[in-house]
C-alpha cells in the first residue's frame, strides 16, 4: 500500500484546526494526550490480542476488522502527532535520529547491541 502525499505539517494542521475550532487546546496537555493515546494503542492491542500470528497477518482481509485497525491506527496517529506537536518535537526527524541511533546499537552481522549514550539522540 503507498503513502499518502500529504505530510505530518499537513496533519499536525488539521489536527490543530480541529481542536481549535472545539475550543479543545486547553484540555490537549501533554499529561491528557500521553494518556489518551495509551488507551487508544489499549483498544489498537485489544483488535490484535485473541488473534493467532496468522489471523494477526491477515487482519486487514477481514473488512470488519481492518476498518476497525485503521480507525484506531488513526487515533493513535492523531494523539502522537498532537502530543509531538504541544512538545515541539519534529516526529520525522526523531525517528529518522533513532534509526540512526539503532543502526549504531545494532550493527548488522550482531546479536549483541552496543551501548550508545542517550544524550545521542
Amino acid at each position: 500500500m503507498g503513502m499518502s502525499q500529504r505530510d505530518l505539517v499537513d496533519l499536525r494542521d488539521a489536527l490543530r484546526a480541529f481542536a481549535a475550532a472545539r475550543d479543545w487546546d486547553s484540555y490537549h496537555t501533554p499529561k491528557n494526550l500521553v494518556m489518551a493515546l495509551s488507551a487508544e494503542v489499549g483498544e489498537l492491542t485489544d483488535l490484535f490480542q485473541w488473534l493467532t500470528p496468522e489471523e494477526a497477518k491477515d487482519a486487514m482481509k477481514d473488512p470488519d476488522l481492518a476498518w476497525n485497525v485503521r480507525d484506531e491506527l488513526a487515533d493513535v496517529m492523531h494523539y502522537l502527532t498532537r502530543l509531538a506537536d504541544k512538545l515541539g518535537v519534529d516526529l520525522v526527524e526523531a525517528s529518522f535520529a533513532k534509526i540512526d541511533r539503532n543502526e549504531r546499537r545494532f550493527p548488522t552481522g550482531s546479536l549483541t547491541p552496543v551501548p550508545v549514550e542517550k544524550g545521542e539522540l
